[in-house]
């Protein structure tokens, strides 16, 4: 019955005109903070349904009236564009720290004007990460760092493989050339970051591959299409910050 009244409450809600959103009121975030003194609200402004708020609480978001009695946990959809609006705000509001100070642990790709950054951690054995790669190669005017990750809990033979990439004379053509087109480079060792990396992508919540990490410290887990690679980068910060640009010369 609970279920039954939230869905069609969210129902009548869609029903409302969207308009844009913007910072709840002063008056209401204070309000808020006053009913629930224990709750840490990372967040509270207008959702996109007239009459509502969305609230962020860590990694949770739901949405209330003024008058914060009643909360809704779940999803908000725009069915008109087909979009699930709260994943999009939990991706968008999930950060992490940018490694500009480690970016030598790297391999570094330069397509046009680089000016636009991006950190990958991808595990060469990971058919998505794969499957990111054509993607990737498909961007324009952006620098990337492709942090080897191989996760050998899935894949026995990534590691093996992600040291004779990081020690091939070549290691962005070496990589490209396994991951398109599946040729694996010539077994051999050397010196190499990969055990350091798997500390690094621990430390900053990797949890999976492909991870990507914008300048700005935004996430992007998984594959996706390029168009939709390129719109995340472009809703960033215009520009990285001076430390990152300059860890990146």
């Amino acid at each position: 019955m609970i279920k039954r009244v939230l869905t069609l409450a969210l129902a009548a809600a869609l029903a409302v005109p969207a308009f844009a959103q913007d910072e709840a009121p002063a008056s209401v975030v204070e309000k808020f903070k006053t009913m629930y003194p224990k709750t840490t609200f990372k967040e509270i402004r207008k959702s996109q349904v007239s009459g509502l708020y969305e609230v962020v609480m860590g990694e949770n978001i739901a949405y209330t009236d003024e008058s914060g009695r009643y909360f809704i946990f779940g999803h908000l959809f725009d069915m008109q564009q087909q979009v699930d609006l709260t994943a999009q705000r939990k991706l968008d509001s999930k950060k992490t720290e940018f490694p500009a100070q480690q970016l030598g642990q790297a391999i570094k790709t330069v397509k046009g004007d680089g000016s636009r950054i991006l950190a990958v951690f991808s595990d060469p054995d990971c058919p998505y990460c794969k499957q990111l790669e054509g993607e990737l190669a498909r961007l324009d005017n952006v620098t990337i760092y492709t942090f080897l990750y191989p996760l050998e809990s899935l894949h026995p033979e990534a590691k093996t493989k992600a040291v004779s990439v990081w020690c091939a004379p070549n290691k962005a053509k070496a990589w490209s050339e396994l991951m398109l087109a599946g040729k694996k480079p010539k077994l051999v060792a050397c010196n190499n970051p990969v055990n350091d990396n798997l500390v690094l992508g621990s430390k900053l919540g990797v949890v999976g591959t492909p991870t990507l990490i914008a300048a700005d410290g935004r996430v992007l887990p998984g594959s996706a299409p390029a168009e939709k690679i390129d719109q995340w980068l472009n809703a960033g910060k215009p520009a990285a910050s001076a430390a990152t640009q300059e860890a990146t010369q």
